[in-house]
């Protein structure tokens, strides 16, 4: 039951969509002649913040940057696994110059910050999971940098195959509902089809009771969410996996973040974890 999951309070990194807009396509889901409503976009993030907030989680902000209309989508930045920062190199030239404001930022706060030699976008395709991290290939990270974050943080790093385009970032497949620890492997909700068979067992091994979600939940960026453990902070369109998520007794947070989706984000795509 519900009672019985205990959250953990977060540190998250955020940037406001000030300048948030598509124009240019660098993933199915952005069409740069499909109007972007700012103003709604704004609302929708202000009440993320604000939903995590009332549950206790601790929200920083990194100023926004005119010309870097994706960089709203904070969790690309970087990985931050114990305190250590291990930036991102991104796929497109239009992303790359947003890893200088988000260095700068993490270099005032005090960390070491690590810069990738290979393409890696952050928590979009690494994923902490406890006594390891999940590790996305295929369209934007690649295996290279896997070996890079390894190296890092020498933390076991798990590569996974992502061959739906539709899905071409970890994050947008997959979340963490418990990370492990302490002997355990915690667990995780994904959509199957967004992997390679290979994959799939892999996922299949390591996660045995994880939740397993449709694609329509995945196409209405369900699997794009935030756990603290007991809430899941996900998308109101993925109707049957909230459905699946109660009923496994984790408490289901609705939040919107349509607009985001104009451009392949939603909620985790907007929240970097800090992690000390």
């Amino acid at each position: 039951m519900p009672g019985t999951r205990v959250p953990r309070r977060r540190r998250f990194l955020v940037c406001e969509p000030r300048h948030f807009a598509v124009q240019y396509a660098i993933n199915p889901w952005m069409r740069p002649d499909a109007p972007v409503d700012v103003g709604r976009a704004h609302a929708q993030w202000r009440t993320l913040i604000d939903v995590y907030r009332d549950h206790g989680h601790t929200v920083e902000t990194v100023a926004p940057v005119p010309g870097l209309p994706d960089m709203v989508f904070a969790a690309n930045a970087a990985v931050v696994v114990g305190g250590r920062v291990f930036g991102s190199l991104f796929h497109a030239p239009e992303r790359r110059p947003e890893s200088v404001p988000y260095e700068a930022w993490f270099k005032a706060a005090g960390f070491e910050v690590y810069h990738p030699e290979s393409v890696c976008e952050g928590e979009g395709d690494l994923v902490p999971a406890g006594r390891w991290i999940l590790a996305g290939t295929g369209f934007r990270t690649t295996r290279e940098a896997h070996r890079e974050v390894q190296e890092y943080f020498g933390v076991p790093v798990i590569g996974l195959t992502l061959v739906d385009p539709y899905f071409y970032h970890l994050d947008t497949a997959l979340f963490v509902l418990e990370e492990g620890g302490d002997g355990g492997d915690g667990n995780i909700a994904y959509y199957p089809e967004a992997f390679s068979p290979g994959s799939r067992e892999v996922l299949a091994r390591l996660y045995p009771d994880a939740v397993i979600a449709t694609r329509e939940d995945a196409m209405a960026f369900g699997l794009n969410s935030v756990s603290d453990g007991r809430h899941v902070f996900v998308s109101p369109g993925a109707t049957a996996l909230i459905a699946e998520l109660a009923e496994r007794g984790y408490v289901p947070v609705p939040v919107d973040l349509s607009e985001f989706r104009k451009a392949g984000g939603g909620i985790k795509c907007c929240t970097q974890e800090i992690r000390s």
